[in-house]
């Protein structure tokens, strides 16, 4: 098979894409005909907790949690994305799924609709504030008063917020950011890096991104708890029964743990170091593995000091090293890139074997961008594509067209619209085929490994 890589990219849009078009409704259906079928249908959202597709592959923490359940049953899964919570239930009650895997809020009106199963969360919306050193850490919602508080415009935590202004007395100031480019979640980034002094979030998204931006502090409670959970159709006891039992037999395992620290407790922001341009080496080498670089970047006409760059900052040089996504390696390899490069599990700790495939993986990406005639320019476009996977830059790339912007082009551009896929109304978009993508870590990281080729360039021999 001459391009491996190019058949698995293209089964994997196909298994991955969202169909957006209305199917008639299937009957309703419990779980002896589900098993019957050997197909599972569900419905959940994209988010960076729920479900989302990184470097081509499927992930997100509902995910992880449906497809233990479903394996564990035999069973495949045919997943549909819904646009909101809305038509998340009305996908339900027509028949268009049997379960909704995403944790929807548990009312009185809905069930004698539906059945609340499988894991029930419990959340509360919280103040996300700085927790530098020399930080003041607020612990009572008094505090607030005569501070600013800034949240997005027609959001629960915004009728939250002003709510608690009147429990208080008045004197809290809030920010009602309408502006449709900002999320939540950019907000937590925000104070994060002292820009606003506070924000508010669900406590589960805010934990999430404490992975990330470690120096926030989740811990002072703004509302009553609010429960949510999976639900199936209520005259679907047998299923909902068989996501109790298992979810009941599985939350203390070994893998179960696995999945909640993947995405609640790893790191997922690089460290510091990653944005700065390591420690060279003596007489002018930067990395144990430049001879490596040297003999294998004249196969894709590209400067070694490139790939260097790109390994730093996917492992620091640590060939050992496993990113929460499952990416390893020296060159930061995902499980099914590695194997359609030719690499095995043992090998992905070989620092020439990944180099080696790694610079495969980067010949076949070029060729999507062989359209854009500025070596520099099309270089950045490889880099997102290494980043996030070739799906969203090209879904980008649509947008960046649609908008009227040029999308041979990166910076203000292509990267503003990486940048945006993390907002409902550009990843739900028909144009886009691979949906949600925190897109402000792509574009940082094509910043970052940009930068440090420069420096690389200007400091080490070529």
């Amino acid at each position: 098979m001459k391009y491996p890589f190019l058949l698995l990219y293209l089964s994997l849009c196909f298994l991955s894409c969202v169909e957006h078009k209305r199917e008639k409704p299937a009957p309703p259906r419990d779980f002896a005909a589900i098993k019957d079928s050997g197909t599972i249908n569900v419905i959940t959202l994209y988010s960076s907790i729920s479900y989302f597709i990184y470097k081509g592959e499927a992930m997100g923490y509902e995910y992880d949690l449906l497809k233990d359940f479903a394996d564990s049953h035999q069973l495949k899964i045919n997943l549909k994305i819904a646009a909101n919570v809305n038509t998340l239930t009305e996908a339900l009650l027509k028949g268009e799924a049997d379960v909704i895997a995403y944790n929807i809020p548990v009312t009185n009106d809905m069930k004698p609709f539906v059945r609340y199963c499988g894991r029930e969360l419990i959340t509360q919306q919280v103040l996300v504030q700085r927790a530098n050193r020399n930080d003041t850490i607020l612990d009572n919602v008094i505090q607030l008063i005569g501070k600013d508080v800034w949240v997005k415009h027609n959001t629960r935590y915004y009728d939250r917020l002003v709510n608690l202004n009147k429990e208080v007395g008045g004197g809290i100031f809030i920010h009602d950011i309408s502006k449709d480019t900002i999320n939540t979640e950019d907000l937590i980034e925000m104070v994060s890096k002292g820009k606003i002094p506070y924000t508010v979030s669900d406590d589960n998204i805010a934990q999430l991104n404490r992975t990330y931006f470690s120096n926030i502090d989740i811990r002072l409670k703004l509302s009553h708890p609010q429960r949510s959970s999976w639900a199936v159709r209520e005259n679907a006891p047998q299923l909902a029964e068989a996501l109790n039992q298992w979810f009941s037999e599985n939350r203390n395992t070994t893998r179960y743990r696995a999945i909640m620290k993947r995405y609640f407790e790893m790191s997922k922001w690089p460290d510091a170091s990653a944005t700065a341009f390591g420690r060279l080496l003596a007489n002018g080498q930067i990395s144990p593995f430049d001879s490596i670089f040297k003999k294998y970047a004249p196969a894709i006409n590209k400067d070694w000091r490139l790939l260097a760059s790109i390994a730093f900052q996917e492992s620091r040089f640590d060939t050992t090293r496993v990113s929460w996504v499952g990416a390893s390696g020296l060159m930061g390899l995902m499980p099914l890139t590695a194997e359609a490069m030719g690499i095995d599990r043992e090998e992905r700790s070989n620092p020439e074997a990944s180099i080696r495939a790694a610079v495969e993986y980067i010949r076949i990406a070029e060729r999507s961008f062989r359209n854009i005639p500025d070596e520099n320019e099309r270089i950045k476009f490889i880099l997102a594509t290494y980043n996030a996977g070739i799906g969203h830059v090209f879904d980008a790339q649509a947008l960046t067209v649609k908008y009227g912007k040029d999308a041979g082009i990166w910076d203000d551009n292509v990267e503003e619209y990486v940048r945006l896929k993390s907002f409902p109304a550009y990843y739900n978009d028909s144009i886009c085929r691979h949906g949600y993508l925190r897109g402000s870590e792509t574009t940082a990281y094509v910043r970052d490994v940009m930068l440090r080729w420069q420096f690389y360039r200007a400091k080490v021999a070529n």
